[in-house]
């Protein structure tokens, strides 16, 4: 493997593990929320679920391998890789000083396109498969909000006895699951992305013909994204879990369950989605659900701001850096 190869590969996985505790407030600030789980035990639950996801699917890895970068631009150039790469951590690195829960998957993507753009003009991004990816990504928070919102309404009004004891009781059991499944959900999609662009950077380097995801990327890429997990994005669980509304054992089950139902279904369909503004989403679907007092509208404001800034932030970062790694023109 030659030097720059082996940059982009180790570029990629330092991604994947600034994604892993950058993302950790996506399987597990609901439940802590909730007290359905403790810290140490929601963390365990989400290094275990992430790993397993991780290498459960490939589907989202090929889509994001082929789907962004024209292969018949700028092919051959590996800068452009570590370009996106350099440029989307930093960007995850930004997000998480400032707690806010920015989209991994808007910042790579976007940097892969603005180093692309750069590199090879317009026509260095593939337009139909780029297409694609920014409508999953743009369509799936509203869709994550709708689904939040309905199944809380369900819930509610199925379930007129809910303050019970025995029925919280069973609320945060199927919580407990449902975390599970969204630890689950999360590693089956923002780890393909990672495993795509190492994907992308062998085809990019002639190591391999096809978009097939190699074992060891699977292996490496679920690895570093439960290593990144297990230390857990503080930060960003207080403003997931608290900032946008309070959830209680009903409403944090109905906000998994929703979020592990869209993040699921863009997985079978190949798609790559924000986890981190689906389960946003979701909690202010379910937030809504109950009245528009109870969402905390200044924190979803702030989030949508950065949902917003994202893509031409990560893209300009990383046009940025591929000058830097090009030289001047």
């Amino acid at each position: 493997m030659d030097t720059l190869l082996f940059t982009a590969v180790l570029l990629a996985l330092a991604f994947d593990f600034v994604n892993g505790f950058h993302d950790t407030a996506n399987a597990v600030a609901t439940s802590l929320a909730t007290g359905a789980l403790n810290p140490r035990t929601a963390i365990l639950l989400a290094v275990a679920m992430n790993f397993l996801g991780a290498l459960t699917f490939t589907g989202v890895a090929g889509t994001v391998a082929g789907g962004v970068i024209n292969p018949a631009g700028p092919a051959g150039d590996l800068n452009i890789i570590m370009a996106a790469l350099m440029a989307a951590t930093v960007w995850n690195l930004l997000t998480w000083f400032f707690g806010l829960p920015g989209s991994s998957s808007h910042a790579l993507i976007g940097a892969l396109a603005g180093a692309a753009c750069l590199a090879a003009g317009p026509q260095g991004i593939s337009g139909r498969g780029f297409g694609i990816i920014l409508q999953a990504l743009f369509f799936s928070p509203p869709l994550a909000f709708a689904a939040g919102f309905t199944v809380s309404g369900v819930l509610r009004l199925s379930r007129p006895g809910y303050r019970t004891s025995r029925s919280t009781r069973r609320l945060l059991a199927l919580q407990r699951l449902a975390a599970a499944g969204q630890a689950f959900a999360h590693g089956t999609n923002d780890a393909q992305k990672t495993m795509g662009v190492i994907t992308l950077a062998l085809v990019t380097a002639g190591r391999q013909a096809t978009f097939d995801v190699p074992l060891w990327v699977r292996l490496a890429s679920a690895l570093a994204l439960a290593l990144g997990t297990s230390l857990g994005g503080w930060r960003i669980i207080k403003t997931v879990g608290t900032g946008i509304t309070r959830l209680t054992p009903r409403t944090g089950f109905a906000a998994d369950l929703a979020s592990v139902l869209v993040i699921l279904g863009a997985t079978a369909c190949r798609l790559p989605v924000s986890t981190t503004h689906v389960v946003s989403s979701s909690i202010t679907g379910v937030g809504a659900g109950g009245g528009r007092g109870l969402v905390r509208w200044a924190t979803v404001s702030r989030i949508v701001l950065a949902w917003l800034l994202t893509l031409p932030a990560s893209a300009a970062l990383g046009a940025l850096f591929y000058r830097l790694l090009a030289g001047p023109v």
